[in-house]
């Protein structure tokens, strides 16, 4: 069938990565927004945009009724799904087919039967795949997985029947930790997937997280282009991935590649797969799921076979073959891709949402950036927190490693918090770099609960010497005749200006000197001399106690600043130029909104006597389930929003009154 127009059921990073595709191809790309995303850059980079309702996923991304609508509105051929949504809805597959529409990924059937993970257990089971021991079974009951649970032995993984990316899955140590593993992991599933049911699985601890990408014609060709070690993971979400694997050896790889166009084979499949597999300390290999789309990680893939696999998907679904062979596909050098995400890595990665004061990717040979922002949008709290990929190629793993480190060191965002700078950490961890990263990298090389993220001093210094410098370039651009030799000059010969920075919970009292026309010496609990080199916003060039330094910064009026210097971020309030003093006060038994969000469930009511860390809410946010706990002991004096209420960041959930006070 010819393809002239396709719509792509998505936003954000993948919806403007198709649309480039589809473009490319010379095809017309139509994208669907919600009344949250009319401004957002995949619209604007479409040839065609159709409008599909409110912000809520479940009102408009996960509406199949209103993406068709636009289908038809727009008069598409082809719906491109992305990833996420409706991407591995078997459902929105088969009416896409019914409406007359080319449905861009595998069979309905072939979605279906691996988007239930019990059935497509049983299914790899009987094709001779090898599987992780677990229980599939239809009995639900709290009692029937005690039982399993106990049979399979602990510790195990409660996962989603219908889930991915790290939704409904909980690791659990012992049969004390079951309930409540088992009651989260339902909720997190009936939101995230409509569907509670759950599987359980032997948890197999410290393996890699390996993946085989497959693609199929529909004339019966099936490949393998190789795998992507996905291993560097936070609560069971990807963080890192490359390809190829550090440790795979030639024979294992062959073995998991057959194994996986073997599984594609057996379902019928249809364009482009990922199946997942756990690797062990002893190279054996166990099935873990099929994802029956397009992978966030896919242009790793990309880059070490020199292919487009969204331009291979179109292919396919235009009913043509793939065009090679397995034994035409040969990987290239190493491609290694982080995740940049909007969340607070101080408060154990909160999801964070808000106005992007400023973004630029780095611009470097062999880096690939793949964003759906721009200065100036909104980062909003309903959907995922992933903002962008950045990724690097390299003839070797190492040059790989550095330039995506330089790259992410020469990203900039300012506005929600990011993970930015702990990303670089990762990949400077000695584990990572040797290559030996499992998926307990994470929590055996940070300690989670108290991550230092203290402000280093030159970062308060430069801030304070740029807002300096920007506020007497401002003053000098209104003055009358006055030479660039006065500027920074005063009669009484000291000029030294105030300063109260806090970033990240840490105040620096600090005191700003010019000793020249672009020489300043800041003073508090240490003392640098910075020089600034060049000032062209938002670029500058330091040199801080005789260092070059390139800076990234951007400001507002209210005393906010955030700069990039070096391989950190920070974020400044000047609390004296914002003149808020006043507003700070001990917030007490008062409960705020951590982020925008849902609220799932209130667990407390007025009157009930509270310790601190004893849960008060379920607030679901990013599509990500987070427990809300009290930081004081006291009585609830007031619950302020009930279940299903919509929150703002800030907002006041309940009063708790302390022994102490109210």
């Amino acid at each position: 069938m010819t393809i002239d127009r396709v719509l792509i059921a998505n936003r954000g990073e993948i919806a403007c990565r198709v649309i480039r595709t589809v473009k490319a191809l010379g095809l017309q790309a139509i994208a669907v927004y919600s009344d949250t995303d009319v401004n957002a850059p995949h619209v604007s980079l479409a040839d065609d945009a159709v409008g599909i309702g409110p912000a809520p996923a479940q009102d408009s991304y996960l509406s199949i009724e209103k993406i068709l609508d636009a289908a038809r509105k727009s008069e598409a051929q082809a719906v491109h799904p992305g990833y996420g949504f409706l991407s591995e809805n078997d459902e929105f597959a088969r009416a896409c087919e019914q409406a007359g529409l080319v449905f861009i990924g595998p069979t309905p059937e072939a979605i279906a039967l691996m988007g239930n993970k019990a059935a497509a257990k049983r299914h790899m089971i009987a094709a001779g795949v090898p599987c992780v021991p677990g229980y599939e079974g239809e009995d639900q009951s709290d009692e029937a997985m005690a039982t399993a649970a106990d049979a399979i032995g602990y510790p195990i993984m409660v996962k989603a029947d219908a889930g991915g990316g790290g939704r409904g899955m909980r690791l659990v140590q012992g049969s004390d930790e079951l309930a409540a593993g088992l009651e989260l992991a339902r909720s997190e599933a009936a939101s995230a997937f409509g569907s509670d049911e759950l599987i359980l699985e032997k948890a197999i601890l410290r393996p890699r997280h390996v993946e085989i990408q497959v693609f199929a014609d529909t004339l019966g060709n099936v490949v393998h282009l190789g795998e992507r070690d996905c291993s560097v993971q936070r609560r069971h979400q990807k963080v890192v991935e490359e390809s190829p694997c550090p440790v795979l050896t030639n024979e294992v790889r062959e073995k998991m590649g057959a194994a996986a166009v073997a599984a594609a084979r057996s379902i019928g499949y249809r364009g482009a797969g990922t199946v997942e597999f756990l690797l062990d300390d002893a190279h054996q290999f166990y099935f873990l799921e099929m994802n029956t789309r397009l992978q966030v990680e896919h242009p790793v893939t990309e880059l070490v076979t020199g292919l487009d696999l969204v331009a291979l998907q179109l292919r396919v679904a235009s009913g043509e073959p793939l065009g090679f062979e397995q034994a035409d596909i040969q990987l290239d050098g190493h491609a290694i891709e982080v995740r940049l995400c909007a969340e607070d890595v101080a408060k154990g990665f909160q999801p964070s949402a808000g106005k992007i004061d400023f973004w630029r990717p780095a611009v470097a040979e062999n880096v690939r950036t793949d964003a759906g922002i721009e200065s100036g949008c909104e980062v909003s709290p309903y959907y995922d927190s992933m903002l962008a990929k950045v990724i690097a190629w390299g003839e070797t793993r190492e040059t790989a490693r550095k330039r995506l480190i330089d790259a992410l060191a020469d990203t900039a965002f300012f506005g929600p918090a990011s993970n930015r700078d702990f990303l670089i950490e990762v990949l400077e961890t000695d584990a990572f770099t040797q290559g030996d990263a499992t998926t307990a990298l994470i929590d055996e090389s940070f300690d989670l609960e108290n991550l230092d993220r203290a402000t280093p001093f030159d970062q308060a210094a430069a801030a304070v010497v740029l807002s300096h410098r920007a506020a007497r370039d401002a003053a000098h651009r209104q003055s009358v005749l006055v030479s660039a030799p006065l500027l920074n000059w005063s009669s009484s010969g000291a000029l030294r200006t105030p300063c109260l920075l806090e970033s990240s919970g840490a105040s620096f009292e600090l005191w700003v000197h010019p000793i020249g026309t672009n020489t300043y010496r800041v003073s508090g609990d240490e003392e640098r001399d910075i020089e600034v080199l060049s000032f062209d916003p938002p670029d500058a060039q330091l040199s801080i106690h005789g260092r070059r330094a390139k800076v990234t910064f951007c400001q507002d009026g209210d005393g906010h600043l955030a700069l990039a210097l070096g391989r950190r971020q920070a974020t400044f309030q000047n609390r004296l130029a914002a003149a808020v003093a006043g507003d700070e006060k001990d917030s007490g038994g008062r409960v705020t909104a951590p982020m925008h969000g849902l609220l799932q469930d209130v667990m407390v009511k007025k009157g009930d006597t509270v310790e601190k860390g004893t849960p008060l809410f379920v607030l679901e946010a990013m599509k990500m389930q987070h427990r809300v706990l009290a930081d004081v002991p006291g009585t609830v004096e007031q619950v302020c929003f009930a279940a299903g209420d919509q929150v703002s960041a800030g907002d006041l959930l309940l009063d708790i009154s302390t022994p102490d006070g109210p």
